[in-house]
């Protein structure tokens, strides 16, 4: 089959990014595929962060869409049609791109006819804005089948489009960002030398819950030793709030801020240096994160928000807690006062049922429908 892709590749940043050039490498190798992505993704002046894109050579997608410009929307559809795929696949996150996405998926199915698949990352924004919803109904209304992967994103588009057909499966676990290291390695790449390693790792905003994991280090500065939160993320806001806040609950010392993107290549250093990822996040769908430990096999601790607890096997490969920093050291605590040897097993078989052969799978028998 011939198979369009459309949303953000690299060299863009971010997960969506990842997973739309996960699921194109895993499509192509029975399918004809083609990548779409955005010449503008976001106007500069709506970015919060410090650019868009990372260093990355390996293969391009075609950049067509400049998500505020719909001369673009039209030559999209123009070279979508030229094609003529048998499904197109839209990665979906935010209302904001419901308008441009809307107008391509009107066009593709007028000129070609193609099944028009969305992969729902998120439907109702962490942020919401007036007209989301009416926007997003818009888009949905044009399209032909859903992908979604928590119960969470399942209940927001049953809210806009109840009668629609879709499919329920996890975020399958990443595999692009290399292969595992040997701890004593990895510390010494990231220069660590506490033997109890805590990481906190993605894109820093205020609903992940960075605060809480740095008022729930006045308790395990307590009860653990000899050990460090490795905080990883650019910081989508004032980076002196967190660091002031570590100030005063006396953490400093326990607490690493590096408020930076980490390229793909390096990602493995700091997971393989860790024991434990923790997620204390306020609100959630799912999260990328989530997999990326699991590749590495490392267990997490995560809120009892969203999509989370739906991937999180309790005192096997992790903990969920309640959204405050009580239950979150309470959970990194649970980690530490049992046998840690047992995790890296569990997981290892764990993960196998999260494959990006099965994700695929799940979106071609929808497509046929």
């Amino acid at each position: 089959m011939r198979i369009v892709l459309v949303g953000p590749f690299p060299p863009l940043r971010g997960g969506i990014a990842m997973f739309n050039h996960s699921l194109a490498e895993t499509l192509s190798k029975n399918h004809e595929v083609h990548r779409v992505s955005f010449s503008l993704q976001y106007p500069q002046l709506l970015f919060p962060g410090k650019t868009q894109y990372f260093d990355y050579d390996g293969q391009k997608a075609k950049t067509l869409i400049n998500s505020v410009n719909p001369f673009s929307w039209k030559k999209t559809v123009k070279y979508i049609n030229s094609i003529n795929p048998d499904i197109v696949i839209f990665q979906y996150w935010m209302p904001f791109f419901a308008p441009a996405f809307a107008a391509i998926a009107k066009g593709v199915k007028k000129g070609c006819g193609a099944k028009l698949i969305v992969n729902c990352n998120n439907i109702t924004p962490h942020e919401s804005r007036p007209l989301d919803s009416a926007m997003t109904a818009r888009f949905f209304s044009r399209c032909d089948g859903f992908v979604v992967m928590s119960k969470t994103v399942e209940d927001d588009l049953i809210k806009i489009e109840p009668n629609s057909k879709y499919r329920k499966t996890p975020h399958p676990i990443y595999e692009v960002f290399g292969e595992p290291i040997s701890r004593l390695e990895a510390k010494k790449k990231i220069g660590v030398t506490e033997e109890k390693i805590i990481l906190n790792f993605g894109l820093i905003r205020d609903y992940k819950g960075l605060d809480l994991l740095i008022e729930s280090a006045k308790t395990l500065k307590e009860k653990l030793d000899n050990f460090k939160i490795i905080v990883v993320g650019e910081c989508y806001g004032d980076e002196n709030e967190y660091i002031q806040l570590a100030i005063e609950n006396n953490v400093s010392d326990v607490i690493d801020f590096r408020f930076e993107f980490v390229p793909n290549e390096i990602v493995n250093q700091y997971f393989c240096a860790a024991d434990v990822v923790v997620l204390p996040y306020k609100s959630a769908t799912q999260s990328g994160v989530v997999p990326i430990a699991y590749h590495f096999n490392i267990p997490v601790v995560v809120s009892n928000v969203g999509g989370l607890p739906e991937i999180v096997e309790e005192g096997k490969s992790g903990f969920v807690c309640e959204p405050n920093s009580d239950s979150i050291s309470k959970g990194v605590l649970k980690y530490y006062e049992s046998d840690r040897e047992k995790y890296p097993t569990f997981i290892q078989g764990y993960k196998q049922q999260f494959s990006w052969d099965n994700y695929a799978k799940v979106i071609l028998e929808l497509a046929q429908i």
